[in-house]
Parts: structure tokens; sequence; C-alpha cells
């Protein structure tokens, strides 16, 4: 597929991976806020709706034809879709108040912004643990800092997760791994959360802002 020349010289490099976004409108309605803001790219991974299927691209809105969208990839796949200087930021809007909770725990569930949902190879890890009496937290350890925030010196992606499940531990991992981390998207106390599309709007565009300060535009 073939782009608009005028969207190709409005790119930015910004990727965005979507994890685990089952919504129609929701999916649908961030590919449109990320060809407006001129993102490079959109990453589904598995477990997303399908970006062909009607409703989103009803939600789209045309955004189908702005913006190179990848679909149905495997994590380990992810990478090889990104510039090699990337650095992955997980974005999260669970609030200070969760986040002040969750510092007491290593349950994934009481971060509200992580599926609480471990691969098969990391019950070993968990059951050697106990034989031993250690009690390690397996979530990666990652910078948390604010999504206004300078993060956009590097070629940077974005991971949104979905609403229902949150984003996923793979995500973790490879933000950890490329030196990304989490952006904050501070709501008052009594808000649970944003919504995903909404959350990808304001870090994309945010991303855009500082891209043009760096540039002096």
């Amino acid at each position: 597929m073939t782009y608009p020349e005028t969207q190709l010289r409005h790119t930015l490099p910004i990727s965005l991976i979507c994890d685990n976004l089952r919504d129609p409108g929701n999916l649908g309605t961030i590919l449109r806020s990320a060809a407006g803001a001129g993102c490079s790219k959109v990453l589904l991974t598995k477990g997303c709706v399908d970006a062909w299927e009607p409703k989103v691209l009803r939600a789209g809105m045309g955004a189908h034809f702005q913006v190179p969208i990848i679909n149905n990839l495997d994590w380990e796949a992810v990478p090889d879709h990104l510039p090699t200087d990337t650095r992955v930021y997980v974005a999260d809007n669970c609030g200070l108040y969760v986040q002040a909770q969750a510092q007491r725990s290593n349950k994934a569930s009481d971060y509200g912004w992580v599926r609480d949902q471990r691969p098969l190879k990391f019950h070993e890890y968990e059951e050697e643990d106990l034989e031993s009496g250690a009690s390690q937290c397996w979530l990666p350890e990652l910078e948390v800092q604010s999504y206004d925030s300078d993060w956009t010196e590097a070629p940077a992606a974005v991971v949104i997760g979905g609403e229902t499940h949150g984003v996923s531990l793979e995500s973790l991992q490879l933000a950890e791994s490329t030196g990304g981390g989490r952006l904050l998207i501070p709501v008052v106390p009594g808000v649970d959360s944003l919504n995903s599309a909404m959350a990808a709007s304001i870090l994309l565009f945010e991303g855009k802002r500082q891209l043009r300060v760096r540039d002096g535009c």
C-alpha cells in the first residue's frame, strides 16, 4: 500500500504499539489519532481486534490509508518492525494513588495497569522461590516519568493496553530491554483511568509537541 506524499513528509519518529485492544471503536479512534499526529506506524499484537473490522474502519475515518498498520504480531516479532535504537514506553494512566498502593505489593493485579497473567515459564521460578523461601518481584522495574517530560530524544514507541486487561508482561519486558519506561498521565483522586484512545491521543500529540519544540517550530 502506498501513502500520500504529504503524510510521509510529516511522519514523526514515533511508533504506536497496541497491546490487546479489543474494542473496535477504541482502536479506530486510536488509528485516527495516530494518523493525525503523524505516527510512523501502528503495530497490533495478537489479541487485538482486527484493524479491518467494519466498526474499526468506521471509527478510523480513513486513517487506515494514512498510516501503516501491521496486524497480528507476536511480541517476539515487534522489535523487527522498529528502528534499532527505539525506546519503548508503556502508557500508565492508573493514577498516583494506585501506584502508591502497588508499591507495597508484587501482585500484578494491584498495579491496575498490567495484566494479571504470567507466562508459563514464570510459574517455574515462582515455585523455586517458594521452596527457597525467597520472595521476588517478577515485574520488570521501569522508571516512571511524567508524560510531558522529554521522552522523544531517540525514536520512541508507545504501548497502549486494552482497558479490560491492561498491558502485557511482554510489553514491560520490551520497555525494560530498550531503556524505556512508564509514561504517567496523572489523574485526580477518585478517577480510575483514562479511556485507551484518549491516553493514546494525549501521548502521541505530546510527542509531536516535544519534537516541534526541539526543531524550533
